[in-house]
This record gives C-alpha cells, sequence and structure tokens, in this order.
C-alpha cells in the first residue's frame, strides 16, 4: 500500500533535557476509568470508502473500523473475524465460509453473505475505478470483470443464503487467506453505499463500521478524529479500549512535544529525535517491508530515456541520506523488493534479485549517463520539479535530492525545484500523472514478492508511472497463472522480472524503512505487522487503569 513520508539541532538539545521529567507521564484519565489511547499520526486520513483506498492511514481506519472474513493477527496469523468457519474443496479452488449471526454493522443491520457479494463486486466493477481490483486476479471472472468483458454479476462469489458465502476460484492464489484479511475484501452495506452517494466514506457520518471500533469526529479534511468502541461489534468484550484519538501532526518536534507533556501515548519520530532517544524507555523500531523510491513520468519524453533514469538514480548516495536524513534508522534499498519479505532455500529475494548498478551512488557515472541521455534528447539542459509529502521528512528528502542532483549534473545542466503538499494531494496529483518526478513509497499488502511486482505491470492502476515492459507483463503474468503452482519456477519468473525492472531503471529505490517510535509502556497489547494493514488495536489497553 501506499505510504505517507527530522527535528532541527536546537530542538534536540530542549528534547534530551525534559525527556526524565516527562517520560512516566500518561496522557489515560486513570481517574475516570476510561481506557483511551492517544495516537499521532503523520499524515491526513485519505479515504474510508475500502473500494478506493490505497494508503496505510486509510487502511489502518478501515482494519479497526470495519472487519473481513478474517482478522490478521500476531505475524500475520490468520484469525476468525465474520467467518467461522471455512471449508475448502479437495481441488483448492472453491472456499465456503460459514459467517457468524451475531455479526452486526453499527446502525444494527445484520451483517450478511451479500455484503461481501456487493462489496467485491463494487470493486472489481470498472466504474468504480479501484487501484486495488487487481488483487482479486484469481478470483473466477475477476479479470474479465476488470477489462470490461464481462458484468460483475458473474464473479465468483454467491451467497447462499444470508450467512454462507462461496467463491470460486480460477486459478490458484497461494497467499489467498492474508486476502481475506484485507480491507480491499471487507464487506460494504449496500443500502448505506447508496444512500450517501459520492460522498460515501467521505466523513464519519457517511458510512457504517462492522469493526472493534468506529469512526467519529472526522469531516473528510480535518486533522483529528476518533476510533470509538462499538458496542454492536459481535466480540465486544475482548474490546478493551473506549476509544483511540488520532491527531495529526506533521512536525515531528510538535509531536515529542506533545508525547513529553504526556498529551499523546505514541508518536513516530524523525531522524534526530531517534539519535537521542534510542535506548531510552519508549523506544522502539518498527521494521518494515516498506520501499521508498523515485517514480518517473515516463509519459514525458525526458523520463523515457533510460540513460536519464539510471543518471538521477546514481546520483544519490543512498548511504550518505540514510545516515544524514534518517540518522541510520533505515537502509539503503537493494531493490523494488523490500529485504526479509520473503526467501526462498534460505536466500533472500531481494539478495538474489539485486542488481547493484541500479542503487548504487557513481558520481561520474551519473555524469556520462546524463551528458549522453541530454544529448539523446536534443537538449542542453533538463528542468523538472521533484514531488514529496510536506512532513519534516518530506522535505528534507526533497531538499537532499535537489542538492545531491543538482551538485552531481551542475546549475548548468539541470533546474530541479521541489513540491511538497499534504499527503492526500500526493496521491491525487500522482495518481493522475501530475508530476515529474515523485518520492513515494510502497509497503507490501502480504509476505510475498508479486505484492511488490505486481504494481508495475504496464495496465497496473498503482503504476503511476507508466513504465513499460512486455517480457516483464509476461514473466509476472507466468508467475500467477502458468507457474502458479511450480514454487520454483515462480520464483524464477519473479526474480528473472525484478532483474528487468532494476536494469531498466524502471524506478529508483532509495531506502527501507525502518521507522523509530516512542510508545508509552503503559500502552500494552498493539498488534503490528509489517505487510499487509499495520495495527489491530482490538485487544490494546492501557495497563495500570
Amino acid at each position: 500500500m501506499k505510504l505517507a513520508k527530522l527535528a532541527k539541532a536546537g530542538a534536540v538539545v530542549a528534547l534530551s533535557a525534559v525527556f526524565l521529567a516527562a517520560c512516566g507521564k500518561s496522557s489515560n484519565d486513570s481517574a475516570s476509568g476510561k481506557q483511551v489511547l492517544n495516537w499521532s499520526e503523520k499524515s491526513e486520513l485519505p479515504t474510508m470508502d475500502l473500494s478506493k483506498a490505497t494508503d496505510h492511514v486509510s487502511f489502518d481506519q478501515l482494519n479497526n473500523a470495519m472487519e473481513g472474513l478474517y482478522r490478521l493477527g500476531k505475524n500475520s496469523k490468520v484469525e476468525p473475524g465474520v467467518a467461522k468457519k471455512t471449508t475448502v474443496s479437495d481441488d483448492g479452488m472453491t472456499y465456503t465460509f460459514e459467517l457468524r449471526k451475531d455479526a452486526k454493522w453499527s446502525n444494527g443491520d445484520n451483517v450478511t453473505a451479500k455484503d461481501f457479494v456487493y462489496s467485491w463486486q463494487r470493486t472489481v466493477d470498472p466504474k468504480t475505478a479501484s487501484q486495488y481490483a487487481f488483487l482479486f486476479d484469481g478470483i473466477e471472472n475477476a479479470k474479465a470483470i476488470t477489462d470490461g468483458e464481462k458484468p460483475v454479476t458473474e464473479l465468483g462469489v454467491k451467497a447462499e443464503g444470508d450467512h454462507k458465502l462461496v467463491v470460486k476460484l480460477e486459478k490458484t492464489v497461494p497467499y489467498f487467506k492474508l486476502l481475506m484479511g484485507f480491507p480491499a475484501f471487507f464487506p460494504q452495506n449496500q443500502k448505506v453505499v447508496e444512500k450517501y452517494g459520492d460522498k460515501y466514506g467521505t466523513n464519519s457520518k457517511a458510512m457504517v463500521y462492522n469493526g472493534p471500533f468506529k469512526l467519529e469526529g472526522w469531516t473528510g479534511s480535518n486533522l483529528k478524529w476518533t476510533l470509538a468502541k462499538n458496542d454492536k461489534y459481535w466480540d465486544k468484550k475482548k474490546v478493551k479500549l473506549d476509544a483511540i484519538n488520532y491527531t495529526v501532526n506533521k512536525q515531528d518536534q510538535t509531536a515529542y512535544n506533545l508525547y513529553q507533556s504526556g498529551k499523546i501515548d505514541a508518536t513516530a519520530l524523525g531522524a534526530e529525535q531517534a539519535k537521542q532517544l534510542k535506548g531510552k524507555t519508549g523506544y522502539l523500531e518498527r521494521k518494515e517491508p516498506a520501499v521508498f523510491y523515485l517514480q518517473f513520468n515516463q509519459t514525458k519524453a525526458e523520463f523515457q530515456n533510460k540513460k536519464i533514469r539510471q543518471a538521477l538514480a546514481k546520483s544519490v548516495d543512498r548511504e550518505q541520506y540514510v545516515k544524514q536524513v534518517l540518522a541510520g534508522a533505515s537502509v539503503p534499498a537493494k531493490g523494488f523488493v523490500a529485504s526479509g519479505l520473503a526467501e526462498r532455500d534460505g536466500k533472500d529475494f531481494a539478495t538474489v534479485s539485486e542488481v547493484k548498478s541500479a542503487v548504487d551512488y557513481n558520481e561520474k557515472e551519473a555524469k556520462k549517463l546524463f551528458d549522453e541521455g541530454l544529448k539523446e534528447l536534443g537538449r542542453d539542459k533538463l528542468e523538472f520539479q521533484i514531488l514529496s509529502d510536506d512532513t519534516d521528512a518530506g522535505k528534507k528528502t526533497t531538499e537532499f535530492l535537489q542538492s545531491a542532483m543538482t551538485e552531481t549534473f551542475g546549475t548548468d545542466k539541470v533546474k530541479i525545484t521541489v513540491s511538497n503538499v499534504p499527503f492526500k494531494t500526493r496521491l491525487a496529483r500522482s495518481d493522475s500523472g501530475d508530476f515529474d518526478v515523485v518520492m513515494t513509497a510502497w509497503s507490501a499488502d502480504f509476505a510475498d514478492p508479486i505484492s511488490f511486482l505486481e504494481l508495475m505491470t504496464s495496465d497496473n492502476a498503482q503504476n503511476d508511472g507508466k513504465w513499460k515492459n512486455e517480457e516483464y507483463d509476461r514473466l509476472i503474468d507466468a508467475s500467477k497463472n502458468a507457474d502458479v503452482n511450480d514454487p520454483a519456477k515462480r520464483w524464477d519468473d519473479m526474480v528473472k522480472a525484478e532483474k528487468i525492472l532494476m536494469e531498466d531503471q524502471g524506478v529508483a529505490p532509495i531506502y527501507q524503512r525502518s521507522q523509530p517510535w516512542m510508545v508509552k509502556p503503559s500502552v500494552k497489547n498493539i498488534i503490528y505487522n509489517g505487510a499487509g494493514v499495520n495495527y489491530n488495536f482490538k485487544e490494546t489497553y492501557i495497563s495500570g487503569n
């Protein structure tokens, strides 16, 4: 899924001076007996329409306010959700889910099999233009529907009464059960969707919820909202928190000051903060299968030129970037697919598929390629803009890239401007192709290289840069179809595809994130998963209250 994107030196001194005085404070009001978690978020909430969501902020909210057939527990363990029993046919091509009868929406309606059928049909319907419709590939007729060749009613999912859902596959999907715990496959209440029309999912009132919590106080553009305990949730006895209050803080120091003063219980840290706080009580690092990369708009002639793309990629010293901008909290990327995501025969996919020339810093080679690229384009100079988020990290990133590229190529040959905009705006501009070069990111939706690689197929809606390669498309198709039941061949297909992407510099991977956090020790039982949706707060609680 798409990700959002560090404190000044003077602020760091104040940071360490007040740390011991404040570390024991809690934002939770123990006197009231309420279980309240106060959480800092770096970016605004784009949408609650699960058919249109693409980013980690939206999916985290959906994962806690909604529920699918399964919930994903610790280490992505599949746990019961709306489905209380699953039967799989001998050939593995038909799944029958028996739904619990006590599952309800927050408005009191029963959650039924028809809600899943409607939701899935709505997502794969070309009219919806869901960027996640490709995940349904493998379910009978899904691709034919998204391609406009068949009606949505022919999707291989049907309701047999209110509490039995039957799903037919047309090919093996190795990660099918993990998908059932991903928000794109959650149910939707047709009556509510049709009632609100275009406003559905754009504010907390234009929704209903069937998960542990329900969203309150979100207008669609504000920077504060609440997940309140959902009394209609079937398993509400296990939900300990009464509320989770979210506040968007785009400046790292602002967020940390709120943490220090006891107004929030958890916040991500900036690079300099992480240096100062590492090893302190409450400090932790979330290692993520998330790769940040430069995406080039290849509808524009200058970025259709392979040598220009390669030159820009080689002008970035990733080691220096990680050290200076991220304070060493993350690591340089080996490729497009994250390290540690998948392995075969004890070998990590990212290591086996690595193309070092695509991620190595080489100033001399960068200059040579840039000059050759300009000559091929018939130009003396290149002008372009780098787009990123308006967070502290986003601003520091564009400053670093602008400086590195300008110093490498010289002001006589390149003019680079930067644009730092709100996360929601950056997503919209990327999706519409309104950019030259964008610093973007992807985090695995499930623990398989295809979660990254499928994005770069020529017809994928997430391929904002419009990079195309026929052999790449063929290999990805083979990994999902002809070779899907042969693990060795499938692995080889994906390794070859990754190498093609990197050798052609379809994108320029920069780093893999490890996000430092401060979390109050009183906050217990947070379920965090690197792949897929990050946070599951169903059984989180505040100790001593």
